[in-house]
């Protein structure tokens, strides 16, 4: 005896179309929500800010025997407004830290923005390999003293260089 399947036939074909009334039930509860919230989000929030003060600038505590290089678009190096040639920079720059203590041994750069990179990291290195203790990095440009002023000393002149960053 063989058990026969039977299969039952539909009497509509099946319903490919998508039912989009749901879909439509949710874009409307989300338009609504939106509308409801748009208004509350564009109301100002009152905020109370803590006044400033204004602070009177620290006295000018940086020594006359400060080493300054920059380093122009053209890659040309200046140690205290003085032209360096490449070649020349890591002996001049030996010979100006070889009497001071290691402590006192700070060199500021001063890059330009269109300044190559490569020459500002050859820099660095010449002032490493020149025996510099702290290299620092200065963000704005440090005016310039007259050929054989002292860099910071007089009334009124904008200080010569921010305070040194410590490299490893």
């Amino acid at each position: 005896m063989s058990a026969r399947r039977q299969f039952v036939k539909p009497s509509t074909p099946p319903n490919s179309e998508i039912n989009v009334t749901p879909l439509v039930d949710v874009v409307l509860v989300l338009l609504i929500i939106f509308m409801v919230l748009t208004p509350l989000l564009e109301k100002d929030i009152e905020v109370r800010i803590p006044e400033t003060e204004e602070v009177p600038p620290p006295p000018d505590d940086t020594p006359d025997t400060q080493l300054i290089v920059k380093v122009d678009p053209s890659g040309a190096y200046t140690i205290n407004t003085e032209p360096v040639t490449e070649a020349d920079y890591v002996t001049k720059l030996k010979r100006m830290l070889g009497a001071k203590k290691k402590e006192d041994r700070i060199v500021f750069f001063v890059a330009d923005d269109k300044a190559n990179y490569g020459k500002l990291v050859a820099a660095f290195d010449g002032a490493k390999q020149a025996g510099a203790f702290v290299l620092g990095m200065a963000t704005e440009d440090i005016p310039a003293a007259a050929p054989g002023a002292p860099a910071g000393g007089a009334p009124g002149e904008a200080p010569a260089a921010p305070a040194p960053t410590p490299t490893p």
